[in-house]
C-alpha cells in the first residue's frame, strides 16, 4: 500500500511561464551566478592550506589558490573571522542544482561542478574526510562544552548542497564527498555515550538528521542508518510525543530542521515514531498555537505563545518561513490534506515574496508587521545572514510545488502560471496554466504581453469596467492521444463561495467549495481546456491574543498600510469592504489586487500588498474601533 497521498514529479518537469514570478526566479539566478568561485571557496581553501594572497608581496604556488585582496571578499557571516563561515556554500550548491534542473543552463552546472571539484580538493588536502570552512577543532570544542556558533548547522547546509548536486545534476563526486564526511562523523560520534550525544544535540544541529536520512536512502549503508539513530534528538522528540509544549519561546529555526529530519527518517526507515513526532510538532507549533495573517507563528526566530501573538516586534524570519513551507509540503504529500497547501500558499505570498526585494533580489532577514515597520535589506556581499541562504533556495524551486502526481492522475496545488510535462502511463501529457488578467485579477504586478493585446483589440469581449473580484485561470492540455485520468484542483481556503469550473466552455454543475478539491475525471483529448474562476473578498483577520487588532487580506494577499505609526480605524471588522475601498485598480494592461484606501476615517490611508513593500514604512495590524464616529 502506498504510504503517500501524493508524489512529486521529477524535478524539472514543471516550469514557470513568463510572469513576475518567473522574473523573480531569474533575479535570483542572476544573484547566484554573480557570486564568484573564489569568494565562495576562500575559507575552505584557507582551512585546507590551499590559500595564499598574491598582493603586497604575497606568493603563490602550484598547490595554492591565489585570491584578490580583501576589498573584494565576502563579509558579514561569511567573514574569515565568523564562526558560521561556509554556511552559504551549501545553500548556493542547492540553489545551483535546482536552477540547473529548472533551466538546463549548462553554465550553471559547469560553475557548480567546478566548485564541487574544488571542495573535493580541499577535502583531500585535509586528509581526514572532514570538510568545512572552519577547523575540526570546532567540533571537539562543542563536545567539550565550549560554545561555538552552530558548526553542525553549517555542515548540514554543505551536505544538503552536495546531496542535491548528486540527486539533481548527477554529480558523483558530491556523493563520494558525503560518504567520506559520514565516515568522519561515524568515527567521531562512535565513542560518545547516549548522554554525551544528547548533550551535543541540545546545541544547534540544523538538519543533520535529514542529511543522514538522505544519504541512507542513497546508499543503504548500515553506518548511515546508525548516524540516523545517533542524531535522533530524543529529549526534544520524546517531549513532543508526550504532548509537552517545548516550543514556546524556543528557537524555531533550530527545531524545524530537526523535524524535517524526523520526516525524512520516517520516509526512509518506515519507523512510525518518526511520523508521530512530525505530526505532534505540527499540532503544537501550528494547529494549537495559531498564526498571524502571514502564516507566521514566530517573532525574532522564537515561537510566540499559543494564541498570544500581540507581542510581535522584530518580525517573522525568512528561514523559519521557508522551512515551515518545506514541512507543510511534506505533510501534504503524506496526507493529501489541502490545508497544508493552503498554509504553503499563505507563507509563499506573504513570506517568500514579501521578504525579497522585487528589484534588487535582496533579502529582509525579518519581516515586521507591527506599527511603523520597515524592511531592512541585506547587501549582495556584506551580510550573508542565514536568510541569504534560504533566499537562494526558496527562489530556485517553488515551481515544484505547483503540480503533484495523484496516483494515475495529476493534482494542481498552487495557482501559478506554469507548464508541466509528464506521462500518464505511456502517453505524454503537457499542461499549461495561464492567468486571465483582464476578466480576473493578476497576482503580482509586472509586464503582461497578453494584457497589451487585450487593450488594443476591439473584436474581443469588453474588459470589465471595474476591478473584478476573482482570480481566473485557464488550464490547457496537450496529449499525444486521448487518455482517461483525473485532474484534481485545490480550491483555496480564501474563496468566497463556490468556484466556477468549465470544461471546453461548458460549465460544470456542482458546489466547488473552499479548502477542498475539485476532481475532474474524464477522457481528455488534445486541446481540452479547463477554466476555473475563484471569487475572493476582502476580510479583516484578528490578531491572536488581541481581538481588537486586525490585519486585512484580499483573498490570499496580506495588505500593508502605508503609515509609520499605529493608526486607529473606525468601523465593523466583519464589514471590511466598508472600511477599505478599491484604489488604483487598473494598471496599464491588467487589474491589480490588493490596492485599497480607507473610507470614512479621520485621515486617509492607502494599502498595498505586503509583498510590494520596498522601502516604505508600513503597518499590517490596526486597532479597529466598532463604536467610533465615522466620517461618511
Amino acid at each position: 500500500m502506498d504510504r503517500f497521498a501524493f508524489h512529486e514529479f521529477e524535478a524539472g518537469s514543471s516550469r514557470l511561464s513568463s510572469s513576475p514570478l518567473q522574473a523573480r526566479f531569474q533575479l535570483n539566478k542572476n544573484y547566484v551566478m554573480s557570486l564568484t568561485n573564489e569568494n565562495l571557496l576562500r575559507s575552505f581553501y584557507l582551512e585546507a592550506g590551499l590559500w595564499s594572497y598574491s598582493g603586497n608581496g604575497g606568493t603563490t604556488s602550484a598547490t595554492t589558490t591565489s585570491l584578490e585582496g580583501p576589498d573584494s571578499w565576502h563579509w558579514g557571516w561569511e567573514s574569515p573571522t565568523c564562526e558560521l563561515r561556509g554556511h552559504i556554500m551549501g545553500h548556493w550548491l542547492s540553489a545551483a542544482a535546482r536552477i540547473f534542473k529548472q533551466t538546463g543552463d549548462s553554465m550553471v552546472k559547469a560553475k557548480a561542478d567546478y566548485i564541487v571539484a574544488e571542495l573535493a580538493r580541499c577535502q583531500e588536502a585535509v586528509g581526514t574526510g572532514f570538510l568545512a570552512a572552519f577547523p575540526e577543532t570546532y567540533m571537539h570544542r562543542i563536545m567539550n562544552g565550549k560554545w561555538v556558533w552552530a558548526p553542525h548547522y553549517t555542515v548540514h547546509k554543505l551536505l544538503m548542497g552536495l546531496s542535491e548536486m548528486h540527486v539533481l545534476t548527477g554529480n558523483g563526486q558530491a556523493l563520494k564527498m558525503m560518504i567520506d564526511m559520514a565516515e568522519w562523523f561515524h568515527r567521531w560520534t562512535g565513542t560518545f555515550s547516549t548522554t554525551q550525544m544528547d548533550d551535543l544535540l541540545d546545541q544547534e544541529t540544523g538538519g543533520m538528521l535529514e542529511t543522514w536520512a538522505d544519504l541512507y536512502a542513497l546508499t543503504k549503508d548500515q553506518k548511515h542508518r546508525e548516524l540516523i539513530e545517533r542524531y535522533d534528538r530524543r529529549r526534544f522528540f520524546n517531549a513532543l510525543l508526550s504532548g509537552e509544549d517545548v516550543v514556546t519561546n524556543k528557537h524555531a529555526n533550530t527545531q524545524i530542521p530537526e523535524i524535517l529530519g524526523a520526516a525524512k527518517a520516517w520516509e526512509v526507515t518506515g519507523e512510525s515514531r518518526y511520523r508521530q513526532i512530525v505530526e505532534a510538532f505540527w499540532k503544537i507549533a501550528v494547529d494549537d498555537r495559531g498564526y498571524l495573517a502571514t502564516g507566521a507563528g514566530d517573532d525574532a526566530e522564537l515561537w510566540m505563545p499559543r494564541g498570544e501573538m500581540a507581542r510581535m516586534g522584530v518580525g517573522q524570519e525568512h528561514c523559519v518561513n521557508y522551512n515551515m513551507m518545506r514541512l507543510a509540503h511534506v505533510l501534504l504529500r503524506w496526507t493529501g490534506d489541502p490545508a497544508y497547501a493552503d498554509y504553503w500558499e499563505r507563507r509563499f505570498l506573504n513570506g517568500v515574496l514579501a521578504h525579497q526585494h522585487s528589484e534588487t533580489g535582496m533579502i529582509s532577514y525579518f519581516l515586521g508587521i507591527g506599527a511603523g515597520s520597515k524592511k531592512k535589506w541585506g547587501s549582495p556581499t556584506q551580510h550573508f545572514w542565514c536568510c541569504h541562504g534560504t533566499l537562494l533556495q526558496a527562489n530556485a524551486a517553488y515551481q515544484e510545488q505547483i503540480y503533484l502526481r495523484d496516483g494515475d492522475g495529476i493534482a494542481i496545488m498552487q495557482w501559478m502560471p506554469s507548464t508541466l510535462h509528464a506521462r500518464i502511463d505511456d502517453v505524454p501529457v503537457a499542461i499549461t496554466m495561464h492567468q486571465d488578467g483582464q476578466n480576473g485579477l493578476y497576482p503580482l504586478d509586472g509586464w503582461n504581453v497578453a494584457g497589451m493585446t487585450a487593450i488594443t483589440k476591439v473584436d474581443i469581449p469588453p474588459i470589465p469596467p471595474r476591478r473584478p473580484d476573482c482570480f481566473i485561470y485557464e488550464i490547457k492540455l496537450s496529449l499525444a492521444s486521448s487518455k482517461s485520468f483525473h485532474l484534481k484542483l485545490r480550491l483555496p481556503w480564501w474563496m468566497d463561495g463556490s468556484a466556477i469550473i468549465a470544461i471546453n466552455g461548458e460549465r460544470l454543475e456542482g458546489d466547488w467549495l473552499p479548502s477542498a478539491y475539485a476532481e475532474l475525471e474524464r477522457e481528455w483529448s488534445d486541446g481540452d481546456s479547463v477554466r476555473v474562476e475563484m471569487k475572493k473578498k476582502l476580510i479583516a483577520v484578528a490578531l491572536p491574543g488581541d481581538a481588537g487588532m486586525y490585519a486585512f487580506m484580499d483573498g490570499p494577499i496580506v495588505l500593508a498600510g502605508l503609515v509609520d505609526e499605529e493608526r486607529r480605524l473606525i468601523g465593523q471588522p466583519e464589514q471590511a469592504s466598508k472600511l477599505l475601498v478599491p484604489d488604483r485598480e487598473r494598471n496599464h494592461s491588467w487589474w491589480n489586487p490588493g490596492y485599497y484606501r480607507t473610507k470614512g476615517q479621520e485621515r486617509g490611508l492607502r494599502f498595498i500588498p505586503l509583498y510590494e513593500i520596498k522601502d516604505e514604512c508600513y503597518s499590517v495590524y490596526f486597532p479597529i474601533e466598532p463604536n467610533g464616529e465615522r466620517i461618511d
